[in-house]
């Protein structure tokens, strides 16, 4: 059963590229004292997470800020040297935000967002979410009923929800 609003993350570990190269950290560190958005995307390079839902989060970057938030984490079931290079590619490491990797899907699947779809070569993926975390308790959840659609997941949604 997927998260909802108003529980706790649950403990999990996300990866992402430090000065020195893939650092662990837990979602709790990530979240304790903190104003947090995390969205997460069936997985890096693909069409609708490149074209459509990054770019929504690099756009609204500054405007999180303005709003209180101390950091704006794209999660996708990927290892952190493809979510570094999927970064710079998108311009989202440049804009700001944070790409962290599930690469077990261990926080994916503890939160119930997991999916598989052979058919397209994903296997315990995301599903496609934004949501605003307060200090590890989730606040705002919105869930996107097909992989392939960026509407109520992305930057603008949200930030207009805030």
């Amino acid at each position: 059963m997927a998260i909802s609003v108003g529980e706790r993350l649950p403990e999990a570990t996300l990866v992402r590229m430090g000065d020195n190269g893939p650092e662990s950290v837990a979602v709790s560190a990530l979240t304790a004292g903190r104003k947090v958005v995390i969205f997460a995307v069936p997985g890096a390079y693909t069409p609708t997470c490149s074209s459509a839902h990054v770019p929504s989060f690099v756009r609204t970057k500054a405007q999180f800020d303005a709003k209180g938030v101390d950091e704006v984490i794209c999660v996708s079931v990927n290892d952190p040297f493809v979510m570094k290079a999927w970064g710079d590619a998108t311009g989202a490491n440049e804009a700001g935000l944070t790409m962290a990797g599930d690469p077990q899907a261990e926080f994916t699947k503890a939160i119930g967002m997991d999916f598989t779809a052979p058919p397209a070569g994903l296997i315990d993926r995301s599903k496609r979410y934004a949501m605003l975390v307060d200090d590890g308790v989730v606040s705002i959840l919105n869930i996107e009923e097909s992989p392939g659609t960026c509407e109520i997941s992305a930057g603008e949604t949200l930030l207009g929800a805030l």
